[in-house]
């Protein structure tokens, strides 16, 4: 599943340790979820959105693919 969180995480001028801090989790877990490699819990996401003020759909990019998993 594609995310915006780098682009987010920077138009806020956030590194990925900052924001990893602000949101309980390891830097590794936001290099995966920016490059991909990780899909984010519900709760994460929510959590995500909620720190960016935005809703779960401006964060997260969902495709027809990502219904079949």
């Amino acid at each position: 599943m594609q995310n915006r969180i780098q682009i987010l995480r920077k138009e806020h001028k956030l590194t990925q340790n900052d924001l990893a801090q602000e949101l309980e989790v390891t830097r590794q877990t936001i290099i995966s979820l920016e490059s991909g490699r990780y899909n984010a819990s519900l709760l994460l996401a929510h959590k995500i959105a909620r720190f960016f003020d935005l809703m779960i759909e401006d964060v997260f990019i969902f495709s027809e693919e990502d219904e079949e998993l």
